[in-house]
Parts: structure tokens; sequence; C-alpha cells
């Protein structure tokens, strides 16, 4: 039997694969089940200088993503040393990867649109894995869809249930069971879950505590993809309930995104401003790996790079959105906050490039593998990594 602790990205694919060749897989969960719509409850609280977006539940914080399916650069996946092009192809016919039609671009993203053209830069439609039947733009993506729209772990996860994997919810994993360098299985305070073959994808907080916990270096290297939403004044624009993220301008080292954030309304209310009033752009930047975890609390740094990316980004940003039309006395930002934990378990570093650790058996399936910020959502990375995972599991089973 393989034991994969986490259902998010990772876990929920490669269990499905492991599952749909026919070999036992249990997950086990953390979080409860919860529907798409009320995923937003799930969100947990780290440290109070620290704004990560974090999700626990069955699922993980796919049921919070804006349905963003970017392919990382070349450079990104040079640096892995790993080819994961034949999973990259099959990922866009499964979860059905396109932009939206246009009937689905509301009044800001495209005055963004224009206004980024005007100015020079290269704006495409967002590639999304978002389904137009059913979705009805209501800019609660990162909240959880009430449609169900989007695709999320949940649909790979009731995949994996049809050929036979078991998920058991709401049992938190508090250590790994080693002897003679080989995986034994996994606790849950007092229960044991015995395994040779246990893959962890928990997320990037949690994978590292548990190897910590066996003596592995990790935890160190870590990044969250920084970033701060930019945004100001346009009256009755009605773009909090679009479909958000529905634009990309791609630079080297951050990226540029229509987006709605309730931190700007929060700063604005008092000037009489409604929700609707406010267009905003998010800023997102590679931000360099000056972090770690620690068992009892997570610590990142802003490197001087980090602070000029975020500077540069956001004059571009203010100035797309005074083009568009935004008061440009009105435009204020949000703190800079972190949205994809990774790093802390890097190829190369701690596991090989089969997602293995030196302990036998024990391998990794989640954002923790990432030797650097891909800048961009790593869902897609995650889910190719987690394929070609599965394979190996498969031929070695």
């Amino acid at each position: 039997m393989v034991l994969v602790v986490g259902s998010g990205a990772g876990g929920s694919t490669v269990a499905m694969e492991i599952a749909k060749a026919g070999i036992e897989v249990t997950v086990i969960e953390k979080g409860p089940i919860v529907s798409t719509g009320k995923a937003h409850k799930c969100y947990q609280p780290l440290e109070p200088c620290i704004d990560l977006l974090n999700t626990v539940c069955v699922g993980g914080s796919t049921l919070v993503s804006a349905g963003n399916a970017i392919v990382p650069s070349e450079k990104f996946i040079e640096s892995m040393g790993i080819d994961l092009s034949k999973y990259f192809s099959e990922i866009k016919r499964e979860l059905n990867i396109k932009a939206l039609p246009d009937s689905y671009f509301g009044k800001g993203t495209i005055k963004i649109m224009e206004a980024s053209s005007k100015l020079g830069f290269s704006i495409q439609k967002m590639p999304k894995f978002i389904n137009p039947h059913k979705c009805k733009p209501c800019g609660k993506c990162a909240l959880g869809c009430p449609q169900n729209a989007k695709w999320t772990a949940l649909d790979y996860l009731k995949e994996a249930e049809k050929y036979g994997a078991n998920i058991i919810t709401e049992t938190p994993v508090t250590d790994i069971i080693i002897e003679k360098g080989h995986i034994l299985g996994v606790k849950s305070y007092e229960k044991i879950f015995e395994s040779d073959t246990v893959i962890l994808a928990p997320g990037a907080i949690s994978t590292p505590r548990l190897l910590q916990k066996v003596g592995l270096n990790a935890g160190e290297e870590f990044f969250m993809d920084t970033f701060v939403t930019v945004g100001g004044i346009m009256k009755d624009i009605g773009f909090n309930e679009e479909v958000q993220m529905n634009a990309l301008i791609e630079f080297e080292e951050y990226i540029i995104a229509p987006h709605y954030s309730s931190l700007l309304f929060k700063q604005l209310k008092n000037q009489g401003n409604k929700e609707a009033d406010i267009l905003g752009l998010m800023v997102k930047i590679k931000d360099e790996s000056a972090g770690r975890i620690e068992p009892d609390k997570v610590v990142k740094y802003n490197t001087l790079n980090d602070v000029k990316l975020l500077c540069e980004a956001s004059t571009k940003a203010g100035a797309i959105l005074v083009e568009a039309g935004v008061d440009p006395k009105s435009i204020v930002s949000s703190p800079p906050r972190g949205a994809h934990p990774g790093g802390t378990a890097p190829i190369g570093k701690i596991v090989d490039r089969n997602l293995e650790t030196q302990i036998k058996g024990l391998f990794i399936s989640d954002a923790s593998v990432l030797p650097q910020s891909p800048g961009i959502p790593p869902i897609v990375t995650i889910i190719a990594l987690a394929k070609r995972l599965a394979k190996h599991i498969i031929s070695k089973t």
C-alpha cells in the first residue's frame, strides 16, 4: 500500500495515478471535507508578521486558486533538471486549459488590457482551468468557487476513489516512522499507518517540519511568491465581481494581472467609495529564497532585490491603472503577502530527481521540492511533477 499525506495538487495527482494503476492507496488529510464555495473558511493564520494564503482542507489550496494555468519558463524547468514536457501536454488536455471566451472579460479587465497595450506592454488572456459553461462571474475565485466551475484537486480525488483509493480526513500526520534508513509509515498522534512507500504532500510548511523530526535538514530556502495588489478608484466599474486574473503581463522576474483585493477597499472606503468602485492589479514577484520554516514559526525576509522588483512592478501597475482611467490620487497598495510557499525540500538537496529523500521509500510531492520560486502560480508544475513521480513509483511496484 502507498500512503499519501496531503490532498492538494500534488497529493491528489499522485494518488489518482497510482490508484488507476491498481495499487492500493490511502490519502491522509489533516483538514475536513468542505464544498468549494466554503473553502475560504479553511484559510489558516500564520505568524502575525506574515500574511501567507494557506488553506487546510480536502483539496488544499486548489480550492481557492484563481484557476490560473501557466507553464513555467524553460529556464525554471532546467533548474530542476527534469523533462516535464509530455506531462504539461497531458495536463492541458485533462484540465481543458484555455483562455475564457471574450464574454467573460468584464469592463475593468478590458480597460486594463487596453491601457497595457497603449503603454507598450504585451498582455495576453490568462490560460485557465475554468469551465465557462459553469462559471458565472462573481469575483469569488480566491474564496472558493460557488459554482464549482474550476478544476480542483477534488476532481482527481474523486477519480482516485473510483479506483479504490481510501481518503481519511481530519487526521493530522504528526510523525514519520523510520528504521535503518527505510520508511515504515506515519503516525497521527498514537494511531499508526504502516507502509514502505510514503509520499509527503501537505505543503511547503508542514512537509519540512515532518522531515526535521527525523533529522533531515529541511525548511531552508523558503519562498512564497511575494505579491501586492495596487489599485484605485474608478466609479462603478464593478471589477470586484469579474473573473479575477483573467489577463497576464509576464516579465522575467514578475507578473502583473488584474486583481481585486478587499484590503484596498478597507483603505478607500472611508472616502465614500464602494467595492464596485475599485480597479486593481496584482504584482507577483519571483522572490528570493530568504526564509525558513522552524518547528514553531515561519521566518521570511524581503531582500533588497525583492523590494526593487516590487517597486518596479508596482510603478508599472500604477501607470497602467492611470492610463485605464483610475484617479491617480486614489491609488494605494496592499502590504506584501505570500501566495505560493515552496522551496523547503528542494530537488538536488533534500530529494533527488525522482523526488525521493535519503530515507528509502519516502517521497515528496508538493511545492517543497521546487528549487526556486517560479514567479507564477505553480499548480500546473506541481501536477506535472506528481504525474512523473507516480510513474516512477508504479514502475518500482
